[in-house]
């Protein structure tokens, strides 16, 4: 039996001789992601690898219908980022308690075999920090069932640790942000930014994230790792989409595509469906003019722009 180690600390189930896993999780109380990565101490032969990326983030937004053509935009970089974080911290404040359904997809082709599995899942979210999940079916691999997707489950849970949220929270303090963009949808108007991790963390990623002009929240994200989490991952990427309900915006969509340099192929899908708001509070407007920013305001979130224009290390 190969003894396993977990970045994260998780007790975890051993798996058979040669096998490798390695996850991005999220966290889902802001946009945010940290990674667990499982390790066989030695290898067999020959060597097998499965890898699983998923992100989540919350608050959440919608998926982004088709654009029309790009109209200027009305506020800087650093307006945007100051409404944007002011907007998600009064979203969390107001939601105490939500329940909803996801079903997990995962589909993995390549060497040894291909192997598939889904489980359906019900989830009470409950403020502050907590969440509680209820299996409800599963189908397919039972070795990726119990070794990945009830391993998702349980990490979520650990993710709501006050450490990894600040080191992973979509701030000034962990991006550079660039405003690359405004587009007009049939869904509303929405800024374009491109956001670059200031520091190679596993907690992070680098992309584009699509921000609503109106309620100031993620509605779409593209990405990849800010970190590869494994010498044999030779790509992934990620994207995430959101829904508004009521006055919050949750996650609808996830899609995670993983190569592998031993030439596998790993799909994982979430989706989010039959939201209900059970417990809430109204969520409070910005604290200053969406236009406009007061003096001290403008001095935090200004170092943002500043790195944002030069290259990042």
């Amino acid at each position: 039996m190969i003894s396993l180690r977990n970045e994260c600390g998780y007790s975890l189930a051993p798996l058979p001789k040669g096998f490798l896993v390695t996850i991005k999780l999220p966290c889902a109380t802001e946009h945010r992601a940290s990674t667990i990565v499982i390790r066989a101490c030695r290898f067999g032969t020959p060597a097998i690898l499965l890898m699983l990326l998923v992100w989540q983030w919350y608050p959440a937004s919608a998926q982004q219908p088709d654009s029309v053509p790009v109209s200027p935009t009305s506020l800087t970089v650093e307006q945007v980022v100051h409404n944007l974080v002011q907007m998600n911290l009064q979203r969390v404040q107001a939601l105490h308690a939500y329940q909803g359904a996801r079903t997990y997809r995962i589909e993995y082709k390549g060497f040894p075999g291909d192997r598939s599995a889904e489980m359906a899942v019900k989830v009470k979210c409950l403020s502050p920090g907590k969440r509680e999940f209820v299996i409800q079916s599963t189908s397919g691999s039972k070795l990726i069932i119990d070794r990945v997707l009830k391993k998702l489950l349980e990490a979520e849970e650990e993710q709501l640790d006050p450490e990894i949220q600040r080191r992973s929270a979509l701030n000034e303090d962990n991006y550079r942000f660039t405003l690359i963009g405004f587009e007009n949808t049939r869904a509303g108007s929405r800024y374009m930014l491109s956001v670059e991790p200031i520091r190679k963390d596993k907690f992070l990623y680098r992309g584009r994230i699509w921000v609503d002009a109106g309620d100031f929240a993620v509605v779409r994200v593209e990405a990849e790792p800010a970190k590869n989490p494994s010498l044999w991952i030779k790509q992934t990427d990620i994207v995430q989409v959101y829904a508004k309900v009521n006055d919050f915006w949750l996650p609808a969509y996830n899609h995670s595509a993983t190569a592998v340099r031993l030439g596998g192929h790993a799909d994982l899908t979430i989706d989010y469906k039959t939201y209900e708001i059970t417990n809430a509070s109204q969520v409070s407007g910005l604290p200053t003019s969406r236009s406009t920013l007061h003096a001290e305001t403008a001095s935090r979130v200004q170092p943002v722009v500043h790195i944002a224009q030069t290259k990042a290390p």
